[in-house]
């Protein structure tokens, strides 16, 4: 049976290894992204390697273009029963010089959002009798230096996460989070030319803190979120898996 998979902030980094993987697995994928040229080219990219993608434009944090979103993707390559809340953006800063401008639009991003896309999602996964839901967190939520708004967002999608496990449980669906640690993405790039470190650098000097001895890769996190979205875990819920090469929790 085809299923149909909704990955957010899909276009590169984590979400578009999601989305790939996802697409291998045998879903037909949505790449969600503020950029719709961008994941409509990750899409095609998945399309030329015999996957069935197709890339949408949406504000996850707007009500209105969430359920415009969700009703498309529904037309186009059916009613989704795997959602894969992955969109989000940084503006780190100490407490003191945070905008509340800052605050309020990366706790749109990452909770808003996935609270719109696992509202508009979750009725098709009940109808189905099946669904997966899955929020990508962060290490961070255990607090980090310079992102009281980020890590506050990502230990918030925790609270969402274990919530909706209890309330949806019964309709067959699972609710699950997966907590990256570091991971080599063009944010973390950005990140360490911000800081004025050459991005190889940064990653090696990251390396020798991590217990397996190397940086995570967006496809570690993949193959996470690949088992969260499949039959196999279906007895597992309301987790938070660290995806971050040693124990965190």
């Amino acid at each position: 049976m085809s299923r149909t998979a909704v990955v957010t902030g899909a276009a590169r980094g984590i979400g578009a290894a999601v989305a790939a993987r996802l697409a291998t697995d045998g879903y037909a994928v949505a790449l969600v992204d503020l950029d719709a040229g961008a994941a409509q080219a990750a899409a095609e990219q998945i399309v030329a390697a015999g996957g069935r993608a197709r890339g949408f434009g949406a504000d996850v944090a707007d009500e209105q273009a969430v359920a415009r979103v969700v009703e498309e993707i529904t037309a186009e390559l059916g009613a989704p029963t795997v959602l894969v809340n992955n969109a989000g953006i940084i503006r780190d800063n100490l407490l003191f010089r945070m905008s509340v401008e800052d605050w309020d639009a990366v706790m749109g991003v990452h909770l808003r959002g996935a609270f719109l896309m696992s509202r508009a999602c979750q009725g098709a996964m009940r109808e189905a009798g099946w669904g997966r839901i899955v929020n990508l967190s962060s290490t961070s939520a255990l607090g980090n230096r310079g992102q009281a708004n980020y890590s506050a967002a990502k230990a918030g999608l925790q609270g969402l996460t274990k919530t909706l496990a209890i309330e949806l449980g019964r309709f067959g669906v699972t609710v699950n989070a997966i907590a990256p640690g570091f991971i080599a993405t063009d944010m973390v790039r950005a990140t360490a030319e911000r800081m004025g470190v050459g991005f190889e650098e940064f990653c090696a000097g990251a390396a020798e803190q991590i217990p397996v001895g190397r940086v995570g890769q967006p496809e570690d996190v993949a193959a996470v979120a690949s088992f969260l979205a499949g039959e196999g875990s279906g007895y597992v819920s309301g987790q938070v898996i660290y995806v971050a090469g040693g124990p965190k929790a």
